[in-house]
C-alpha cells in the first residue's frame, strides 16, 4: 500500500527549478538543536554592512583571528561578472585585516560537484556570501559537494556569514527567491541552504518597509521561525542562541506570538511589559533569543552602584 503524503502549505508553494531538482540531497545528520547549527557559528547580516565594526570584528574572531583565519568569499549571488571581480575579496581583507581570502564562484552544477572546486573550502575557517540574488546561490550549490563542504566548515567549528541575499540563503525556506524579482515573496525557488534549520529570513527590513511581510507565512507554518534583519545589523547564532549585533533592529516572527497578538501577557500575577502584544517584536544590539524555547533571554540586570554621597553624612 502506498503511503500518502499530505503536502503542507509551504510544500505546495514550491516549484523547484530544474537545475537543482536533479541533485541528490546532501547528508544532514540528526541534530540536537531546533534551529541553529550544532557546531560552528552563523552571522546573518541584513545588508549594507559597510564598515560596521562589531560585525566584522565578530566574523574575524569566529574565523580564528587575523593571522589564522582562512576565508572563502562566495560571489555567485552577484551574477556572472562577479567571477572575475575581486572587489568583495578586497572589502573583506580591508574590513577584517585577514590576508588569506579566496574568491569562489560558479553557476555550473558539474563544477560545484568537483573535488577541485571545493579544495579551498577544505581548509577554510570562514565563508562569506555576498549579496545579489539568492536564487543564484541555490541554483549553483544546493545539494552539491560544495553545499556539503559549507557544512563541513561549520562542523569544524568555523563560521558562515552572509549579507542580504547571503543572509536569506542561510535559512531553510528561501524567502524572496523568485527569479522575476524580490517583490515575489514565495516564488520559483523556496529551498535555502538550511544552515539555520526551519527558518525563513528576510533582510533590509526597516529600510524597505518589510516589517509585516513574514507574518502570514509564519502564521501558516508554525514549525518555522521568521527573522527579519535591518541593514547594518546582524544576528550571531551558536547552537540555539541568537544574539543581535549592529546598529539597528531584528524582528522575530513566532507562530504563538502571532496568534496571541493583542493579548495581555501575565507572568506570576504581574503583567509582562517586555512581552510583545503584536504579531512580531524587535530585538536590539546585545539582546539574546533562545531559538529552541522561542523566548527572549532575559539576563539579570547589574545592580546600580550606590553614589558615594548617598552613603556618607554631609556636614552643613
Amino acid at each position: 500500500m502506498k503511503k500518502i503524503i499530505i503536502l503542507s502549505f509551504i510544500t505546495a508553494a514550491i516549484s523547484f527549478s530544474s537545475s537543482f531538482a536533479q541533485q541528490s540531497p546532501i547528508t544532514v545528520k540528526k541534530s540536537t538543536t531546533r534551529h541553529g547549527p550544532e557546531k560552528g557559528s552563523l552571522i546573518i547580516i541584513g545588508g549594507n554592512a559597510g564598515s560596521q565594526r562589531d560585525i566584522w570584528d565578530k566574523f574575524t574572531e569566529l574565523a580564528g583571528g587575523r593571522e589564522k583565519a582562512v576565508i572563502v568569499v562566495v560571489t555567485t549571488a552577484s551574477g556572472d561578472s562577479a567571477a572575475y571581480d575581486h572587489k568583495s575579496v578586497e572589502i573583506v581583507k580591508k574590513e577584517t585585516g585577514i590576508k588569506n581570502v579566496t574568491l569562489l564562484h560558479t553557476n555550473d552544477l558539474k563544477e560545484a560537484n568537483s573535488e577541485q572546486f571545493i579544495a579551498p573550502l577544505k581548509k577554510a575557517t570562514g565563508v562569506y556570501f555576498v549579496g545579489g540574488r539568492q536564487w543564484r546561490i541555490a541554483d549553483s550549490y544546493l545539494n552539491t559537494l560544495t553545499h556539503q563542504a559549507f557544512w563541513d566548515v561549520l562542523n569544524r567549528g568555523g563560521v558562515i556569514a552572509g549579507s542580504s541575499a547571503g543572509a536569506s540563503i542561510q535559512g531553510s525556506f528561501l524567502w524572496r527567491g523568485d527569479t522575476k524579482g524580490p517583490q515575489i515573496q514565495i516564488g520559483d525557488h523556496t529551498q535555502g541552504l538550511g544552515f539555520l534549520k526551519n527558518s525563513a529570513l528576510d533582510q533590509h527590513l526597516l529600510v524597505r518597509n518589510r516589517e509585516f511581510d513574514l507574518v502570514e507565512l509564519i502564521r501558516k507554518s508554525p514549525e518555522l521561525i521568521g527573522i527579519g534583519l535591518d541593514e547594518a545589523t546582524a544576528i550571531v547564532v551558536q547552537r540555539d542562541t541568537l544574539q543581535v549585533i549592529g546598529k539597528s533592529y531584528v524582528a522575530i516572527y513566532d507562530y504563538h506570538t502571532i496568534i496571541n497578538s493583542g493579548e495581555r501577557h501575565v507572568v506570576d500575577g504581574k503583567e509582562d511589559y517586555a512581552a510583545s502584544n503584536g504579531a512580531f517584536f524587535f530585538l536590539g544590539a546585545g539582546q539574546k533569543y533562545d531559538l529552541s524555547k522561542r523566548q527572549v533571554i532575559k539576563e539579570a540586570r547589574k545592580p546600580r552602584p550606590i553614589a558615594a554621597e548617598a552613603t556618607t553624612n554631609k556636614e552643613n
